[in-house]
């Protein structure tokens, strides 16, 4: 076995592999750009070595600064994790020809893998079902069109080469076809080097389908069951569980063997995963088809480990070593059921777009034999606009697939997080919708269930405004008594903030803002607490500090006989005082609004639209001087290798574009200056 190993990649998966070293002995290398200097996986692993600047194609991307750390710190092996070099057979070979070994499989499986037109033709020879498509090589833009009108619409433009949801576009319509091609091709360009596409028959409701495969170098092969993978948007995972509802024991053992077969015909060595498209009936029907190999470990691993029981990084250490598979077939079976949602740094209710900045806070729910933490950040950690912006996989397991639920939903209810927009509610959202619950999955339920997961915004219940109001006369309390002790009386009256007035009732107004709406909480200081009043109604409150912490504070609450407990985040941001209030289950944000230090929002309607993160700008799609309705496109930015329409917010005149095509540009920097 391995005494050191050097982890080519970052993040979460970095921690997560050198939590398994660390159990098993292993000495581990991280590597990082200078954007990661204060990484979470730099400060976890033994040694560090820095290879180049934060543009992911300047450090994590260049084999040769990696193979060159491994030199230098007398690394054996190289782990690559998922994602950047895992699935690059150049790399593999590199690894090879520098005496290192590559924790992953021969390079020659992850060429015939890497092309999903390669990767169909091994499979359709070797008699695994394929969805109806084209996989060749002509790829002019006439000949694909044609191609996509004999298959018959819908139809799915899929990348060759990489994968995550990347460089994919559904395609309705053959008048859409050419627009889309042209956007995919971008995209898979940016993201994989390599502009090649091929098209599938789209079914329009169809279930994902992965199986988890490992082989060693002496022959033996397994699967460790499947993963349902079918809550998408365009295209990439948001919630995995495993096992797949529905199956039936007979699918199971075919889509396995499917899955052993495909990976017998790659050659394969090491963790793979064999994915499928099937019917949303397929558990009745049996129809499924062979979409791609996936020659590395997955993102969604971990709900694979929660139900077998197994260590899969251990694993792949092992295979890599020489030794054989840890278990037989036989020996492997399912306990329970896990899920695991992907909590990202983006604005749901903005259509997902990527949110960048430090995490003021950040609160994950405590980890126990139910619940695990994958993540590469702590609080105070900055989620950058250069890579992924994946904040944690929040995995869950229990007896069957209704108690994983319930762990979920508390889960979710206690992972707090401030300083970044995040999806938790919206994850939140989607566990307790309908359609998961039953498990009516397909790879539309997002779409289809879009009036549930995206309600109309509403005012939140006067509770909300009375729980600030507690934390805000809270805090007060504590800072006065901080400035008391400090001072030459700590015992002074003035400093207890406790109401008493002279032959008078102590009464004020806590002001909160939520847009343009003020919510004035009339304050009555009374013995032991304050009795508060908001739109008629009123509530005699008290409160205690749970726990306190540089920007936020739990605390118990007591609203006449009821008692909550809650945490309200205060942070400062932009000259706004903001407050994250964090209440059965569901996060609220208002601004205090203090008469003495006001701050007036700024709309998005003074002339310009601006950019809502740092990017590069691909593609202007208008002209100056030309008049747009609302919702026109306007402009393509590309950021975090995913496209970005920016559209015109009413309509108008395009006046002038401030950057061109290829320019980078900053977060909330004007792009168009636009007339209404």
């Amino acid at each position: 076995m391995f005494t050191k190993i050097l982890i080519a990649n970052r993040g979460e998966i970095a921690c997560r592999v050198i939590k398994t070293a660390r159990r098993m002995g292993i000495r581990t290398v991280a590597v990082y750009s200078e954007a990661d200097a204060g990484a979470r996986h730099v400060r976890l692993a033994d040694e560090a070595v820095c290879i180049g600047p934060a543009a992911a194609r300047e450090s994590y991307l260049v084999a040769g600064r990696i193979l060159d750390a491994a030199r230098r710190t007398g690394a054996q092996a190289v782990h690559p994790g998922y994602g950047f070099l895992s699935e690059n057979a150049e790399f593999a070979d590199a690894c090879a020809a520098a005496g290192v070994v590559f924790i992953g499989p021969p390079a020659d499986a992850i060429r015939a893998m890497g092309s999903k037109s390669a990767a169909k033709k091994i499979m359709g020879a070797a008699g695994v079902p394929l969805t109806p498509g084209y996989h060749g090589d002509e790829q002019t833009p006439d000949f694909l069109r044609a191609q996509a009108d004999a298959i018959g619409y819908p139809v799915l433009i899929k990348a060759a080469a990489g994968g995550g949801g990347k460089g994919m576009r559904r395609v309705e319509r053959g008048e859409d076809f050419a627009a889309a091609l042209a956007s995919c091709r971008r995209e898979a360009a940016a993201s994989f080097g390599s502009d090649l596409v091929l098209i599938e028959k789209y079914l329009v409701r169809s279930r994902h389908i992965e199986i988890q495969v490992f082989a060693d170098t002496l022959g033996n092969c397994v699967h460790l069951f499947e993963r349902d993978c079918s809550v998408q948007r365009r295209h990439q995972k948001v919630l995995e569980e495993a096992p797949a509802p529905g199956m039936t024991a007979e699918r199971r053992a075919a889509m396995g063997g499917a899955a052993v077969d495909a990976a017998r015909a790659a050659g394969y060595v090491g963790a793979g995963t064999v994915e499928f498209i099937a019917g949303d009936s397929f558990a009745q029907d049996g129809a499924f088809y062979f979409m791609e190999m996936n020659t590395r470990l997955q993102v969604e691993h971990p709900v694979t480990e929660m139900i077998s029981g197994q260590d899969l990084v251990e694993w792949q250490l092992r295979v890599a070593g020489g030794e054989p598979l840890p278990l037989r077939q036989e020996e492997l079976e399912i306990r329970g059921h896990a899920l695991e949602a992907r909590i990202y740094a983006e604005d749901a209710d903005k259509g997902f777009l990527p949110s960048t900045g430090r995490l003021l806070h950040f609160a994950p729910p405590r980890e126990s034999l139910n619940v695990r933490v994958d993540t590469g950040v702590e609080q105070g950690d900055e989620i950058t606009p250069y890579y992924d912006p994946m904040i944690a996989k929040l995995v869950v397991w229990d007896v069957d697939r209704n108690a994983a639920l319930a762990r979920m939903r508390q889960a979710l209810a206690d992972t707090r997080i401030v300083g970044v927009a995040a999806n938790v509610g919206f994850l939140s959202r989607l566990v307790a919708c309908p359609a998961f619950a039953n498990a009516d999955l397909d790879t539309g339920l997002i779409e289809r269930s879009r009036d549930f997961l995206f309600p109309a915004e509403s005012e939140p219940p006067k509770e909300v405004f009375f729980v600030a109001t507690v934390a805000e006369l809270l805090r007060e309390r504590a800072a006065a008594h901080a400035d008391g002790s400090h001072s030459g009386d700590p015992w002074s009256p003035w400093s207890t903030r406790d109401g008493w007035r002279l032959n008078l009732r102590a009464d004020r107004t806590v002001t909160f803002r939520r847009g343009d709406t003020l919510h004035d909480v009339a304050v009555t200081y009374e013995a032991g607490g304050w009795r508060l009043a908001l739109g008629g109604e009123s509530v005699l409150a008290r409160g205690r500090v749970l726990d306190a912490g540089e920007f936020a504070g739990q605390i118990a609450v007591e609203l006449d006989n009821r008692r909550l407990v809650a945490s309200v985040v205060a942070v400062t941001e932009r000259n706004a005082q903001r407050r994250h209030v964090f209440l059965h289950g569901s996060a609220h944000v208002l601004l205090r609004d203090d008469p003495l230090h006001r701050v007036e929002a700024c709309g998005a309607d003074g002339g310009g639209l601006t950019a809502p993160m740092p990017g590069k700008v691909v593609a202007l799609l208008a002209a100056p001087g030309q008049g747009v309705e609302k919702g026109a496109p306007l402009l393509i930015l590309e950021a975090m290798k995913m496209e970005h329409t920016i559209t015109a917010p009413k309509n108008g005149t395009v006046k002038a574009f401030r950057y061109a095509a290829g320019d980078q540009v900053s977060d909330g920097v004007e792009l168009v200056e636009f007339e209404a």
